[in-house]
């Protein structure tokens, strides 16, 4: 018997899978490739909300485990997946310049603004009103940080390419049944996928559709990440990952029109060099209306659980999320009430 059967391989799944690993659990994994946004994640991690200049819910511990995490991961699959990289705010206007020192005297976000303006010019962006730094930044390469780990698990036979059929689960008290696998839990961590779930189908996910373009701007001389209306991040060799785009309405993964001429309009107010559309891509992110995760048990089955709702945010709750459920069931540590899906349930 196993210890844990894992139902989807995105952010949600593998942070819980390896956080089971390094506590020397058995495990599955199963995921048949759909509805993984995680895919086509821009993969920053930002402590700050900077639309608003308001902390990210518990960043501080959020960031303590992140680093942990992928620092792991990386001596593990021997590859580079963190890139610190320093986060600059673009100010449009002298009083966008006021709401920023303001924020940096609040005691929750002190610790990541910094109060000394960036006046530097990058060649092919103009910057009359200056740049704020973001501290405690980077990016995570997901998509190269997923083909690793899911080839990592399927070396050791630990991973299933397969769409997970909900009508082969059969659950007691003792265990988990799915087809020729028996297991003591199971955990579901399948992203908007989570609509053809039944057993957990009618908590409050919702999905927001994002847009990002791959670019090449040779002109552009970028060695930061700088966020706007959009996100600008270098990846080398003259390219840079833009985004991206929120729709509330649109469930599908398929690049739009509609969404690329958003794009392109909000890079033309930043950039004032040439750029190409190398790729452009979408996916729907798993959010919830309180921008709080879906993390807990199954009120009628003791033993399967949820990790869903990591929205736009992934590469940091992600690690957060799934040493927080681990815990809860292994060692009965309370989960946080503002993450717990009890607090639907009792509605």
């Amino acid at each position: 018997m196993i210890d844990y059967l894992i139902i989807g391989a995105g952010l949600a799944g593998i942070s819980f899978a390896e956080t089971a690993l390094r506590n020397n659990k058995k495990i599955l994994v199963i995921d048949g490739g759909q509805n993984s946004s995680s895919k086509v994640a821009a993969g920053l991690y930002n402590p700050v909300i900077l639309k608003r200049f308001t902390p990210v819910w518990d960043a501080q511990n959020q960031l303590l485990v992140l680093n942990d995490f992928y620092r792991n991961l990386e001596s593990k699959l021997d590859q580079q997946f963190d890139f610190k990289k320093p986060i600059l705010r673009k100010f449009f206007s002298i009083e966008e310049q006021n709401n920023w020192y303001v924020a940096c005297d609040k005691l929750d976000l002190a610790p990541f603004l910094s109060t000394e303006l960036i006046s530097r010019k990058f060649r092919g962006i103009e910057s009359p009103f200056d740049f704020g730094v973001v501290n405690a930044t980077g990016y995570i390469e997901v998509s190269l940080l997923l083909k690793n780990y899911t080839q990592y698990l399927h070396e050791r036979g630990i991973f299933v390419n397969d769409t997970f059929d909900y009508s082969l689960l059969t659950t007691t008290d003792e265990c988990i049944r799915y087809k020729d696998f028996k297991a003591k839990h199971i955990i579901f961590a399948e992203g908007f996928g989570m609509h053809q779930n039944p057993f957990f189908n009618d908590l409050p996910l919702d999905g927001v559709k994002g847009e990002l373009f791959i670019i090449k701007a040779p002109q552009l001389d970028l060695d930061v990440i700088v966020n706007t209306s959009v996100f600008i991040l270098p990846l080398g060799e003259h390219l840079f990952k833009v985004g991206a785009t929120y729709n509330w309405n649109d469930k599908t993964s398929t690049p739009t029109q509609e969404g690329k001429e958003e794009l392109i309009d909000r890079i033309k107010e930043i950039l004032t060099c040439e750029f190409e559309i190398i790729s452009h891509y979408a996916g729907v992110r798993p959010t919830v209306k309180d921008r709080k995760p879906l993390v807990g048990k199954h009120p009628d089955y003791k033993n399967m659980y949820i990790l869903n709702g990591l929205g736009t945010r992934g590469v940091m709750l992600g690690p957060s999320m799934a040493k927080a459920l681990y815990e809860f069931i292994e060692d009965g540590v309370p989960l946080a009430p503002e993450i717990n899906i009890n607090r639907f349930r009792k509605k």
